[in-house]
């Protein structure tokens, strides 16, 4: 093809990409790709032509918007842990706050009703679990279950139960926030007949010295969903001036956001139970430091530091931008 050929071919697209550029990244790559195999082309048959230099300058001009493009998205993911995610749980604080109260309920109704049944446990833990772990208490070695399980195993099989657990808290918001309750009420009972168990048999500090290495975010986690799944069920209790249904999609958004947040807080629990806590007889301080920076951890997150970003001045516009006022 003649060179005059090829540029009245083409010439037209070419300065469509440089008049009328875009951010639509697909777009950005297909013209990438057309404009180096022109590019490719023009060197091939015409290396000493100024279309060869054009040509160029066009892929250069395409590539550096699309590096730009990527250094943006890394920068909206930043942005998405170090303000947004925890603007939106300042929104959501009081409701976080319901979730934690009701949880701590039921925990306590769970204690309760073991204190003065003594068949409660057994109903909630099962003939099983609570044989086993009365023979492990009488052999000296209470928490002996940590250590069953290979660890790499078990850190896969805790990871993806407490991914299960979570998400169930969420999705069953949908259900007018009675579900979720329903599930934080099914989970706080559990835990607090746990918890006893090892009381009745003067191991409550140990316990907690132990569980409470993973529990801490285990439980912080299943608290977070239970906010989630509120913040669910409320957007079709009280959809305010919206549709119900325009009000259940930005909520299931914002809750979705909320879930993403706990990736990273269940794999840390998942790894706590399977390589930390079957080590019950580590010292005393190892245990109060890993629980307290896992306390620390989130109560900073979740609940100090969205308060002071909000005291700054930072705010979630209603289309979900973070702004300054």
């Amino acid at each position: 093809m003649r060179e005059s050929l090829f540029i009245k071919k083409n010439l037209a697209r070419w300065k469509k990409y440089q008049e009328e550029p875009t951010d639509n990244p697909d777009e950005m790559s297909d013209r990438f790709i057309s404009t180096l195999d022109d590019l490719a082309y023009a060197k091939t048959f015409y290396s000493f032509s100024k279309v060869t230099r054009y040509l160029n300058t066009i892929a250069a001009g395409i590539f550096q918007k699309i590096y730009l493009h990527k250094k943006d998205d890394q920068g909206r993911f930043r942005q998405f842990f170090i303000y947004e995610l925890p603007l939106l749980f300042r929104k959501y604080h009081r409701t976080l706050l319901y979730a934690f109260c009701f949880f701590s309920v039921f925990v306590l109704i769970g204690s309760f009703s073991s204190a003065h049944d003594e068949t409660f446990v057994r109903g909630v833990l099962g003939d099983e679990y609570l044989n086993m772990t009365e023979r492990n208490i009488a052999n000296g070695d209470p928490f002996g279950v940590y250590g069953n399980s290979e660890e790499w195993y078990m850190f896969f099989r805790i990871a993806f139960n407490n991914i299960y657990v979570s998400i169930s808290v969420f999705v069953m918001g949908i259900f007018f926030s009675l579900g979720t309750l329903y599930m934080l009420f099914k989970n706080g009972v559990m835990i607090g007949a746990f918890h006893y168990l090892f009381v009745s048999h003067g191991l409550g500090w140990k316990a907690i010295l132990v569980v409470m290495i993973h529990g801490t975010l285990e439980l912080s986690s299943i608290v977070i969903a239970g906010c989630a799944g509120l913040i669910l069920g409320n957007s079709l209790l009280f959809p305010g001036t919206h549709k119900r249904i325009d009000s259940l999609k930005k909520a299931a958004k914002d809750g979705v956001k909320i879930m993403v947040a706990l990736v990273p807080v269940f794999i840390v629990a998942a790894f706590l139970e399977a390589f930390i806590t079957r080590h019950s007889t580590m010292p005393i301080v190892v245990s109060l430091l890993i629980l307290g920076s896992s306390l620390y951890f989130i109560i900073f997150y979740f609940i100090w530091y969205p308060i002071s970003l909000h005291k700054k001045g930072y705010a979630i516009s209603e289309t979900g931008k973070v702004i300054v006022k």
